[in-house]
């Protein structure tokens, strides 16, 4: 089943593990969305480089580090994602305690992973 996914902190280069996980998460065959510094396409997923009003985004997977991740606390929890996913050297407790006071799952987990072992649910 397709889990839209909000790649947050999306980068052109390919040696970036969240241009990886645009890969594989098309591979997987789920619907991708992205969000980074500049404008490009990656396995035909657009990169926006404004805050976009998604709708039913089922997961956020983060590639930002805790400090830049604060401008976008209010952003990313009125989305009302399912779950937001801290990709190593994300991990953000202060964040992690907004989300929990909204109801929304997260997980310090790496998306690349979760994909490549059949646990991305």
């Amino acid at each position: 089943m397709s889990k839209k996914t909000l790649v947050f902190g999306a980068s052109l280069k390919p040696e970036r593990y969240s241009n990886m996980a645009i890969k594989e998460l098309v591979r997987h065959q789920h619907e991708v969305v992205a969000f980074g510094l500049r404008s490009g396409d990656v396995s035909g997923v657009t990169i926006d480089t404004n805050l976009m009003p998604y709708k039913n985004i089922d997961t956020v997977t983060l590639y930002l580090n805790k400090e830049r991740q604060k401008s976008f606390y209010d952003y990313i929890v009125s989305l009302r994602p399912k779950r937001v996913i801290f990709n190593p050297g994300t991990e953000n407790s202060e964040f992690q305690n907004i989300l929990q006071q909204n109801k929304i799952y997260f997980d310090e987990s790496c998306t690349l992973v979760l994909l490549s072992t059949n646990q991305y649910e």
